[in-house]
């Protein structure tokens, strides 16, 4: 088991948009720091009530109909699979508005509501769970899905109001997130470190042709640059975990096409050709060094038998 220098179980706790996302976004990372005896909560903003059936298979009336509860319960799945403990805060799923103009969002979704307000379901999520390292989405979201930019704003304020004693008094005592991050899945290449030898999508189809294999991601690679590869920070390595990540992801089965592209590279390939899962840091409370490989760098953590660590609880 993982403890910080105090003795005390390392946490992390990943704030995501709606299920389906904390296995899409870092998954084998979770399941690489479950293994170490690490705590792992995921906080999911809404229910993704809004969401799309994206595996034709199950798209049908009855499923849409449905949606909400089918979510739940892949929810759960997908919880067991990783081995993390899990908590909805309760918000409605804002939906991807479509069109030109773009209609206006549902009334009382979780995209309108106030952001000083909203984070403190996640404060109280904080103050009771106490992680050293918190991650969630960059300031576009990762893609400008409303849910996803609201799930950065209240995560940007919770971080901050649970370390304040006057803010949220009812929530509990206050707590000071060590380290949060951005996750930072899809990038494209970025040359001047060696630890980054070329983004995931670009790299993946390099060793798919290397390998006899067709490309896969030919169509996303001719997606505009956003530079975002310049803003990474730590990659951790965890491809002996992209098994679980996929069956994690595929326990979402209204959300993901079996025959799709998240499927369609071998994995003994993706192990070759990306083996990290990529983040930004943008607040340490600790002293760090950059580039790094483990999101607790910095916490002076070392590994105790359980044994010891239930001497340090008492």
């Amino acid at each position: 088991m993982r403890v910080d220098a105090a003795g005390r179980q390392l946490r992390l706790l990943h704030v995501h948009a709606h299920p389906d996302d904390e296995s899409s976004k870092g998954a084998a990372t979770t399941a690489k720091y479950v293994a170490q005896g690490v705590r792992v909560m995921v906080a999911t903003c809404t229910g993704g009530e809004r969401g799309d059936i994206l595996n034709p298979k199950l798209d049908t009336p009855a499923n849409r109909e449905n949606i909400a509860f089918l979510r739940a319960a892949e929810m759960e799945r997908a919880r067991q699979i990783l081995g993390v403990e899990q908590v909805w805060l309760g918000f409605v799923d804002s939906g991807l508005p479509e069109g030109d103009p773009l209609p206006p969002l549902p009334e009382g979704c979780f995209a309108v509501q106030d952001v000083d307000e909203a984070a403190g379901r996640l404060v109280k999520v904080l103050r009771e769970f106490r992680p050293q390292v918190v991650t969630t989405y960059d300031e576009n979201g990762g893609y400008p899905h409303p849910d996803h930019i609201q799930c950065h704003n209240i995560t940007m304020a919770a971080v901050r109001d649970a370390a304040d004693p006057d803010k949220w008094p009812e929530h509990g005592e206050p707590w000071q997130v060590a380290k949060l991050y951005y996750h930072m899945g899809f990038h494209r290449r970025r040359g001047d470190r060696v630890q980054v030898v070329g983004a995931l999508l670009e790299r993946r189809d390099e060793v798919l042709h290397e390998h006899g294999h067709e490309p896969v991601y030919v169509e996303r690679l001719k997606m505009p640059d956003d530079r975002r590869a310049e803003r990474l920070t730590t990659f951790v390595p965890c491809a002996e975990y992209f098994a679980v990540r996929d069956e994690a992801l595929r326990a979402h089965a209204t959300q993901v096409d079996p025959d799709g592209f998240w499927f369609a590279v071998p994995l003994e390939i993706q192990k070759l050709g990306w083996p990290t899962e990529d983040y930004q840091l943008v607040k340490s409370m600790v002293p760090v060094t950059l580039p790094e490989d483990d999101l607790f760098a910095g916490l002076d953590t070392h590994y105790v038998d359980r044994l010891e660590t239930w001497f340090y609880s008492i």
